[in-house]
């Protein structure tokens, strides 16, 4: 048959008022990662975990008749960079939807610039600062990961638990830095623990030994660095270890990366520093996680590789929802696939999530991270876990209670 056939084949159904079968076409995502900078050593495995969704939806059968196709782009950590390849994925490259950014910053800075007037929903798998939460934008940026508001709290709660009552602080001069200092000082000293210094930082100096020397001279020796760990946070780890003023080193998750004690004496790292992160439910969703994770030969507790994996198989269920590669309605989509009520959807469950939407049925994805129940504001609930340095790696300890 040759293309006038065609042609005229669907004339006559025109005229006959028969639907022409729409030919199945790629969807676009992009995955918009912090690929350098501060946080270079800690994007690799958030990448790979929202490729694996992608990868399994591609396995079972694809999406809205065609295949799923990730487009990466690099914001840095780095609003000014952020803007440009936001800009890139929603203009140029025409994606339905973005993965990311990975920090706070590049995140608001990707949607103000480029996302927002696009129309275009983000998923960050990490950003965390609490800034997030008040952003202006009709309803398009989520988070599987919850807030520094719920982190801060956290963090306190648990050297307070370890009988630790002294801390000086030091934290990089951004958003995420500052936001889960103001936190973490208020719980601290809230619960009775002293705050002898609290300092912020620039990231990207050589030399931070001026901070150091006003952090050590209120006497603590546990230093709370909340920076990151390809950053500010490797430098002033390193300088502090140096000057041996502090003994013990609490940190965010910005720092929870094996970069980040790579080169350094093991007897100073080893058993000598606490820090925490977003962690998985006990359940169900959290093993099946797992499973698929480790056959991909995955490590599944990398940080943020769950919450990535979530935010890649809730666009991928979302845009199937909508019905169209268009960016009209997805937003409305995301929150109806996340939400109770409706029959649970498991990590890798790709083929009856979309059998169930096909069949008109409501889903709730559960997912990797836990639940990933909206709020108004696109923020999450989620568990945050304890870390520790063995042997020159970070090790998931346990939740924080």
């Amino acid at each position: 048959m040759n293309k006038f056939s065609i042609l005229g084949l669907a004339a006559a159904a025109t005229v006959l008022g028969l639907a022409v079968p729409a030919l199945a076409q790629d969807v676009k995502v992009g995955i918009l990662g912090d690929l350098t900078g501060p946080i270079e050593s800690l994007a690799p495995p958030i990448v790979a975990g929202a490729q694996l969704a992608f990868d399994q939806v591609n396995a079972q059968g694809g999406i809205l008749g065609g295949k799923l196709v990730s487009v990466t782009g690099d914001s840095a950590c780095d609003p000014s960079v952020a803007g440009p390849a936001a800009d890139k994925l929603v203009n140029t490259d025409q994606v339905t939807a973005i993965v990311g950014a990975f920090c706070t910053g590049a995140t608001i800075g990707a949607a103000t610039a480029a996302g927002i007037p696009g129309g275009v929903v983000q998923i960050s798998p990490s950003a965390s600062a609490p800034a997030l939460t008040t952003l202006e934008d009709n309803d398009l940026v989520f988070r599987t990961t919850p807030s520094d508001a719920f982190q801060g709290v956290k963090l306190a709660d648990l050297l307070i638990q370890k009988g630790i009552k002294d801390v000086a602080v030091t934290y990089v001069n951004n958003d995420y830095g500052k936001g889960l200092a103001d936190v973490f000082v208020a719980t601290f000293t809230a619960a009775g623990g002293t705050v002898s210094a609290n300092v912020a930082h620039e990231d990207g100096k050589a030399d931070y030994r001026a901070e150091l020397g006003q952090l050590s001279s209120g006497g603590s020796q546990n230093l709370v660095i909340l920076a990151y760990a390809s950053g500010s946070g490797k430098t002033i780890l390193q300088q502090a270890i140096e000057g041996g003023e502090f003994t013990a080193f609490v940190g965010g998750d910005g720092m929870i990366g094996d970069d980040l004690v790579t080169g350094l004496p093991p007897e100073a790292v080893n058993g000598k520093i606490i820090a925490t992160r977003a962690g998985a439910y006990a359940g169900a969703s959290a093993d099946a996680y797992i499973k698929l994770a480790t056959e991909a030969g995955q490590d599944p507790a990398a940080t943020y590789a769950p919450q990535a994996y979530d935010a890649a198989f809730l666009l991928a269920l979302a845009i199937e929802k909508n019905g169209t590669a268009d960016r009209a309605g997805l937003s409305k989509a995301l929150r109806d696939i996340a939400t109770a009520p409706g029959e649970k959807i498991l990590p890798g469950e790709w083929s009856k999530g979309v059998e169930l939407i096909k069949a008109g049925t409501d889903i709730d994805y559960d997912g990797a991270g836990g639940a990933n129940d909206f709020d108004a504001a696109g923020d999450v609930d989620g568990v945050i876990v304890e870390v520790g340095v063995v042997d020159g790696k970070f090790v998931e300890v346990g939740p924080v209670k």
